[in-house]
């Protein structure tokens, strides 16, 4: 079902849960994603299973997104809050088969732990085409308008963790 204009804050927001990993001079896993043109870079990120905590979500994220296990993070803060954006009108009957008008999202640090020859962007379904270690401030930059106030929020709950 395609929502009508002005039926946006009808919708639910998609539970979903992500990811700002860093290395340990405290630079962010940024990656750019597969299904645009654009340079469109984020952090990982995806849908809460049912049944899943936002924790496990959040491991299994990583992994199926990046190819790096639960054993080769540290999970070293979580934001208490679930933070939330909408989609923009363009992309709201398209994306999730029209059934939300954004995502609400848990974020969670984690520190790699393991070595940077674990990162295997070639999973089950690609997200991604390639990957780079960023300044916080260079990930804000490069994010999709409409989620830059959610990214915005967790760098400055995480920040005193990230290189400067």
């Amino acid at each position: 079902m395609r929502p009508r204009r002005g039926m946006k804050t009808e919708l639910p927001y998609r539970p979903c849960v992500g990811v700002m990993l860093i290395n340990r001079a405290g630079l962010v896993f940024a990656a750019r994603r597969s299904d645009t043109a654009a340079p469109a870079w984020q952090m990982p990120q995806g849908g809460v299973d049912g049944g899943e905590t936002p924790r496990a979500a959040a491991l299994r994220e990583l992994e199926e997104e990046t190819g790096i296990p639960p054993a080769a993070v540290e999970v070293v803060a979580e934001l208490p809050e679930w933070l939330c954006y909408d989609l923009p009108d363009d992309l709201r009957g398209r994306v999730w088969g029209g059934r939300f008008r954004g995502q609400k999202q848990r974020w969670f640090l984690m520190r790699l732990t393991g070595e940077e020859a674990q990162i295997n962007l070639a999973g089950n379904t690609p997200e991604f085409v390639e990957w780079r270690w960023m300044p916080a401030d260079d990930v804000l930059a490069s994010i999709v308008p409409f989620k830059r106030d959610v990214y915005s929020r967790v760098i400055a709950a995480f920040r005193p963790y990230l290189a400067l």
